[in-house]
């Protein structure tokens, strides 16, 4: 199965986060592989950074993408959704991953350099809100106490529990989660404390979500947030905190993202340049191929939740328009 190759790969992956991941081989002379519309042989390399949240799914696409162009070299950086539009926007990478909608800081930087773009949603995903395995008091949380607890104006004042609620113990907070340049930061940051929100400072913060699992589950009174599919792969290591969004508490699954009842629910995207598209065949290929059937069957067994089956026809409508140039 993918998804057990999968976790044994992804925290050899993880630690070298500044680095990009080779996924591909060269290749014999007498290899097979996909063949352009004229005939010649796939090659070359293809660059991809970005989201953590969505490199799983990425670097799912890319492993099994050996068996179409195995003489097409991937990579796959993590450098967070942030990281990954400012190399997108200086010409550095042919793809971008991103957990959340580019800004528009993004998009005049972009336009500055002459970069067009076609986003495509690949996914969908809920942040799971996750405490230390013994904090059994944490059954649900409301969006109005984890402003109070995630707010700006908490740095160095809510420090225990109790602050949060007031029959929750008298124990010492201590918060992780994502650094700011990544796409799960901004859209948690946005949805719990407003658009143009800010978030307390005061917590440990990392690029690197097995850090994090790492931090919440060794730390007495430990909290955090990340994407479901890394509490999915830490279950027995962390406690999942239902969110109540105004209607009763739900706990992030497949079910409560894709029906949107789970308040924390969000798009998973790839950014491509259509420049990228026009002049290299391979990357026009891969991102086919992230887009057929095969490889978006491999959304929900690294986590995530598939997108619906009328988004992906227009997915890969717009693709071909922007391949061909309409």
């Amino acid at each position: 199965m993918f998804a057990i190759r999968w976790r044994r790969l992804l925290p050899l992956a993880m630690l070298a986060l500044a680095a990009t991941m080779l996924i591909g081989a060269c290749g014999g002379d007498d290899g097979g592989g996909e063949t352009t519309g004229s005939g010649e042989k796939l090659s070359g390399s293809v660059a991809v950074d970005g989201s953590s949240t969505v490199f799983p799914v990425t670097e799912a696409v890319a492993e099994e993408f050996r068996s179409v162009g195995p003489d097409v070299r991937v990579t796959v950086g993590v450098s967070g959704t942030g990281g990954g539009f400012e190399k997108f926007c200086s010409a550095e990478t042919d793809i971008s991953n991103a957990s959340r909608p580019i800004k528009q800081s993004e998009i005049d930087s972009c336009a500055e350099n002459g970069i067009e773009y076609l986003p495509l949603r690949v996914g969908l995903d809920g942040l799971a809100v996750v405490a230390h395995p013994d904090a059994e008091f944490l059954e649900c949380i409301t969006m109005d106490e984890l402003a109070i607890l995630w707010g700006p104006d908490s740095e160095g004042s809510i420090k225990s529990w109790n602050q949060v609620r007031a029959s929750w113990p008298d124990e010492e907070i201590k918060l992780f989660g994502p650094d700011t340049d990544s796409g799960t930061f901004d859209f948690f940051t946005e949805e719990v404390n407003g658009e143009g929100g800010a978030s307390r400072a005061d917590y440990t913060n990392s690029t690197d979500d097995n850090v994090l699992v790492t931090g919440i589950s060794g730390s007495k009174g430990g909290a955090g947030y990340f994407g479901y599919a890394y509490y999915a792969e830490n279950a027995e290591r962390l406690r999942v905190v239902a969110v109540d969004g105004g209607s009763g508490c739900v706990i992030p699954s497949d079910a409560t993202v894709s029906d949107g009842s789970y308040a924390l629910a969000r798009p998973l995207y790839i950014y491509v340049s259509t420049k990228s598209l026009a002049e290299k065949p391979q990357v026009r290929e891969f991102v086919r191929y992230y887009l057929s059937d095969a490889a978006i069957a491999l959304v929900p067994d690294v986590g995530y939740t598939a997108i619906a089956a009328d988004e992906l026809a227009e997915s890969r409508a717009n693709l071909e328009a922007a391949i061909s140039g309409g």
